[in-house]
């Protein structure tokens, strides 16, 4: 991690509560318009077409094989995160980017609620990934999806041969009975939808302090690139966990 910021940092000019006010006022429409445009959005998004995917297509879960049917554990709904994987890799050079959107889903109760299913589908072998899932105390169903991400993200980049050139997605499904049929897809930024942790940091005055950030002369920008989820060499999450203990052995030898 490269550090850039100055021992002075900028800030906005001091001015009195009636004209922050009014400037706050004047962004809050801009606000607003986005927050509409987002519904607009989503409703969209509610009314695109779907395709049928093969609900027999299969996974490797906690309890074996299993199939993309049985993921949905009987909701009609099912969101699932295609987790990047380094095959045979130690733990500190897993998905950095991956590891920082799934430690933020914790409270599923109100997705199962709206009869959906959250899990998270690797593009790595069940027994690596596993218990890599164990070290970060991620407790949401979790799969392998190795053998099937030619089928499961057809025309989409993924893992092959336990190489890591794929990239992560969230897909969206639909049950009607025993026919599956995915409704949406999205990848890149698109996975910030599972983040909360950046969100509230685009409230700050410093934001996410990253070097692709519009940002006044005088800003904290202390990460390199657009986006950095790594502290001292590992994903930040996973700093947390060796300090609670947890070991980070994924079994494959190296450490």
């Amino acid at each position: 991690m490269k550090y850039t910021m100055r021992d002075e940092l900028g800030a906005p000019t001091i001015v009195e509560r009636s004209t922050f006010q009014a400037a706050l006022d004047a962004l809050r429409v801009r606000e607003k318009a986005h927050t509409r445009e987002g519904d607009a959005i989503a409703a969209a998004r509610r009314r695109l077409p779907m395709v049928e995917v093969n609900g027999s297509t299969p996974l490797i879960g906690e309890r074996g094989a299993v199939t993309l049917l049985d993921a949905f554990e009987g909701r009609r709904m099912l969101i699932a995160y295609y987790f990047m994987w380094h095959t045979g890799h130690p733990a500190p050079e897993q998905c950095e980017g991956c590891t920082w959107v799934t430690s933020q889903v914790r409270e599923l109760s109100y997705i199962h609620s709206r009869d959906v299913t959250f899990a998270t589908f690797c593009q790595g072998p069940y027994e690596e990934s596993a218990r890599y899932r164990d070290f970060m105390g991620w407790e949401m169903p979790w799969y392998s999806a190795q053998d099937s991400l030619d089928t499961l993200l057809v025309g989409r980049e993924h893992s092959r041969s336990g190489d890591w050139v794929g990239r992560m997605h969230i897909v969206c499904y639909l049950r009607q009975g025993s026919n599956v049929f995915e409704t949406y897809w999205t990848t890149i930024r698109g996975v910030e939808a599972m983040d909360n942790s950046y969100r509230l940091l685009d409230l700050t005055v410093y934001g996410r302090q990253e070097t692709w950030e519009d940002s006044p002369i005088g800003w904290p920008q202390r990460f390199e690139g657009k986006q950095n989820f790594r502290t001292n060499g590992r994903p930040t999450a996973q700093w947390s966990r060796l300090k609670a203990g947890y070991s980070d052995d994924l079994g494959t030898g190296r450490r």
